[in-house]
């Protein structure tokens, strides 16, 4: 009996169901393997708490230089509790409390850069994040404007990022970075 082309088609056909099949059953027994090895992880995740418990250690704090791009961040001072900034005739008044953080930030670049106070952010105990409060920190700042202004490089500006948080909360860290794509640098508020 001769075989023709349709023939040697369902061979091929049924050689790989047969060794899918091979390679399914494997997969089931290489499966309950995979499920030995998930339990390693859980037995080394002690160390993985401590090497975070390490970086929250190595966080920079206030009035300690943090850096993020071309931008050296210190924070010199946090405020909260604030109800309202600004002149008795020209303020903004909080939804909750307004917390004030005093930052300088120092260009460590080789270019100009801007700094824009609205990629800046603020976190609790919980890790809730803040965003700024770009119309109050207008009012905060008054005089010095350095939010939105370019920075030459070598030269540092001064300035209040000002979070609009619920009373009670207390800020914990701030996320600042040195514009919308970078990675940022935490700084702990205590």
């Amino acid at each position: 009996m001769t075989h023709t082309p349709k023939h040697r088609a369902w061979h091929w056909i049924a050689g790989g169901a047969a060794v899918f099949m091979l390679l399914a059953c494997g997969g089931v027994s290489a499966g309950d393997d995979t499920t030995e090895a998930a339990d390693e992880p859980a037995a080394a995740a002690p160390a993985a708490k401590k090497t975070e418990a390490k970086k929250k250690d190595s966080m920079p704090g206030l009035n300690q230089p943090a850096k993020d791009g071309d931008f050296q961040f210190t924070v010199t001072g946090v405020k909260c509790g604030v109800a309202k900034v600004g002149s008795a005739y020209l303020n903004e008044k909080a939804q909750g409390q307004f917390c004030l953080v005093s930052v300088q930030i120092k260009n460590i670049g080789k270019e100009a850069q801007t700094m824009v106070d609205s990629v800046q952010k603020a976190f609790d105990a919980k890790g809730t994040e803040y965003s700024v409060d770009s119309g109050a920190a207008i009012y905060a700042n008054e005089d010095q404007q350095v939010f939105f202004e370019e920075i030459n490089p070598g030269n540092t500006a001064k300035g209040k990022l000002v979070f609009d948080i619920p009373k009670g909360t207390k800020l914990t860290t701030l996320e600042l970075h040195d514009s919308l794509f970078s990675g940022g640098v935490k700084v702990a508020l205590k």
